[in-house]
């Protein structure tokens, strides 16, 4: 039995938290979560993929999970600096090859890093992790984007009630086929995070922060085709989140696709961590 490591690096300035386990000399697979999540939502595919003989490493992305970010570092919360942190944190480990696992708001996080570190990246796996336009829930996603448009406070505050628990257990359970199987401390956890002083006015910063990422999505194309690098998607084919034409989209783009659909919602994660590892381990071998 694999038992999952927990460690703190300093990077960027901040403390960052992760967990991992693994051959130290195993292929890396880089594990980038979302919101509003952290690495504990890899707590079971870790070991799983150790196993495997991966190297599982899955950080908490500042204002999230334990990382820790010093007040005196003025940190300015943006998908532009999670990419930077999170460079600093492969440098700090001294990763230089790694597959990369993208979720939600580790998609444009983890394709950022792509753009500066084109050569390092041996595979995605994106798992309900969008770079199309045509990923977007138009319900879900509405009141974001006319927030994106404004940028006024009053469109700013009609979010807020997105950060509430309940909102935070519907992105677990709905559109799972099992929700009484998913276990309750995912969403408790997370909320009681996100209920931090100031965290909730981190993560409005963030949502508005998205738009930025729309901008990029013709590079992230481009570095689809001009790399051929693998991706793998396996998606929940019930999220009303990231819906499933923008997990069919990558197959415009990537030179080897695979695309699986699971009986799942956003946090197609949950309940299917076994079948998700036996998905990468084959892709993997077969094509790195």
């Amino acid at each position: 039995m694999v038992l999952t490591s927990i460690g703190n690096v300093k990077a960027d300035g901040i403390d960052v938290f992760y967990r991992h386990a693994g051959p130290k000399d195993g292929p890396v697979i880089l594990l980038l979560h979302g919101f509003p999540a952290s690495s504990f939502m890899f707590r079971n595919l870790i070991p799983l993929l150790a196993e495997l003989g991966y190297r599982a490493i899955a950080p908490d992305l500042p204002g999230y999970g334990f990382t820790e970010v010093p007040a005196e570092q003025e940190y300015q919360y943006s998908f532009a600096n999670y990419a930077k942190t999170t460079e600093a944190f492969l440098d700090a480990l001294n990763i230089k090859k790694f597959a990369v696992y993208i979720f939600d708001y580790g998609a444009p996080t983890g394709l950022r890093v792509a753009l500066d570190r084109p050569d390092d990246i041996t595979a995605i796996i994106t798992q309900n992790g969008n770079a199309y336009v045509e990923g977007f829930g138009e319900e879900f996603w509405a009141p974001i984007k006319k927030y994106w448009e404004s940028g006024s406070v009053e469109d700013r505050d009609a979010l807020r009630p997105f950060l509430t628990l309940d909102v935070t257990k519907g992105q677990y359970v709905n559109g799972s086929p099992h929700p009484s199987l998913i276990q309750p401390e995912t969403y408790y956890l997370d909320q009681a995070l996100m209920d931090r002083p100031g965290n909730k006015e981190i993560q409005l910063d963030m949502l508005y922060d998205y738009r930025t990422n729309v901008d990029l999505y013709p590079k992230f194309h481009e570095y689809f085709r001009s790399s051929g690098v693998p991706i793998l998607a396996v998606w929940g084919k019930n999220d009303t989140i990231f819906i499933p034409p923008g997990a069919e989209a990558f197959k415009r783009d990537a030179k080897r696709f695979e695309l699986h659909f699971l009986d799942a919602g956003h946090f197609a994660l949950e309940t299917n961590e076994v079948e998700m590892a036996d998905l990468i381990d084959k892709f993997l071998k077969q094509t790195v």
